[in-house]
């Protein structure tokens, strides 16, 4: 009920809304996410992890993002994205580790860390990268099954909420 009514405000305040579904922007988000990735290995490899773990995360968030114009939504909200990936899409795994990625970037790119301390070790950050990577991976493969059909009836799920 309370993830309903969230989603519910933000359909009023339209951050989140039906538009015309469109490959051409779902795929535009999917090179977003490359490229976030290759930053958050850059970061990585120059010792930056609290950044790779940001990128890491935007580059998830893209490829949800991908997903969702596929389908013809617009959700401008990060919460309402990571909800709608289970209420919609019913990906338990994945709306699992997109939770816990927007938590991990949330305390990486708000909060300072105690003085002379990182906020995420360098085996973390590799994890935390080569988890993005699978989950794109895995994605990027439901996107490609998407029918027409499946579409269709997400928008009307998505209609009822």
């Amino acid at each position: 009920m309370k993830h309903s009514n969230f989603l519910t405000k933000l359909k009023k305040e339209g951050s989140l809304t039906l538009v015309e579904p469109s490959d051409e922007i779902s795929k535009s988000y999917l090179i977003k996410s490359d490229k976030c990735i290759q930053v958050a290995k850059l970061a990585y490899d120059a010792g930056i992890y609290e950044n790779a773990v940001s990128e890491a995360y935007y580059s998830i968030y893209n490829t949800v993002t991908s997903l969702f114009y596929k389908c013809g939504i617009k959700c401008e909200n990060h919460s309402g994205a990571v909800i709608l990936l289970m209420q919609l899409f019913n990906l338990k795994e994945l709306h699992l580790i997109f939770s816990e990625f927007k938590k991990d970037r949330i305390d990486n790119q708000y909060y300072i860390p105690i003085l002379d301390t990182e906020p995420i070790n360098k085996e973390k950050c590799n994890e935390r990268i080569r988890t993005a990577q699978r989950f794109n991976a895995e994605l990027r493969a439901h996107i490609g099954k998407i029918t027409i059909q499946d579409i269709d009836d997400i928008r009307k799920k998505f209609e009822k909420i």
